[in-house]
């Protein structure tokens, strides 16, 4: 009799210390899971760059592709005669090269000073299709291609972004061409210095230097060429619109 009253008294005393080690573990499990906040930062987090860098390319070219299409009523006969121009001649003056980077990229007499003028007379939407088309020349000129979305960063954003020349209607007329000239040149920058950091294993700063030795004397060479005469070429475009 002792004896099975003995024997109920250590089962119960087994299952009540079962019962608190599976609360323990439970508990434990609770601190060391993590919330679905804490899982969404470490998701975010673990996301590799380029697709980062994927959804910045496809957003910024369906912002450029809206921007020209609400604009499209801007393109007229002389429009496109005056862009198709001003491609051509920043074309031909990027075939002169001052200075050559080895791994792409050069200083030359102001290749991008023709879109950036035509930018800045016709607007935004215009110069980012200029923009556009003169970086698919550029990259037939002698390209690199790893693949679309380094394409995309080095080729059709880069030279999108001297469409951002347009902004200068914004700015004061004195100096605001100029300053608009600068945040193209800046947003060209940029673009490249992405396409070195994620896709040619280039260090951030070591991308933005490489970027700035060709662009800052080229959009110096630029600032200079408008200073002289790019009120009288862009008076002149306007004169026949």
């Amino acid at each position: 009799m002792w004896n099975l009253l003995f024997a109920g008294a250590l089962a119960d005393e087994a299952v009540e210390a079962a019962a608190e080690a599976v609360e323990e573990v439970a508990e434990e499990a609770a601190k060391s899971s993590p919330t679905w906040g804490q899982d969404l930062v470490k998701k975010f987090v673990e996301t590799p760059g380029t697709v980062w860098i994927a959804v910045v390319v496809i957003a910024a070219l369906a912002l450029a592709f809206l921007v020209i299409r609400r604009t499209s009523k801007q393109w007229t006969a002389k429009t496109v005669a005056y862009g198709a121009l001003c491609i051509a001649l920043s074309f031909v003056l990027s075939c002169f090269r001052l200075f050559r980077m080895p791994q792409g990229g050069s200083v030359t007499p102001g290749s991008m000073l023709p879109i950036m003028l035509f930018s800045a007379t016709f607007g935004v939407g215009p110069g980012l299709l200029a923009g556009l088309t003169y970086g698919v020349l550029q990259y037939f000129q002698g390209g690199w291609f790893a693949n679309v979305w380094q394409f995309a960063l080095d080729y059709l954003l880069a030279f999108a972004a001297l469409g951002l020349a347009g902004l200068a209607k914004y700015f004061p007329k004195k100096w605001g061409l100029y300053l608009a000239m600068i945040i193209a040149a800046l947003g060209r920058a940029l673009s490249a210095t992405l396409a070195g950091i994620m896709f040619w294993d280039t260090a951030p700063w070591a991308s933005l230097v490489y970027n700035g030795t060709y662009l800052i004397p080229d959009t110096l060479i630029c600032i200079l060429l408008a200073l002289l005469v790019g009120e009288r070429l862009m008076k002149l475009m306007r004169a026949d619109r």
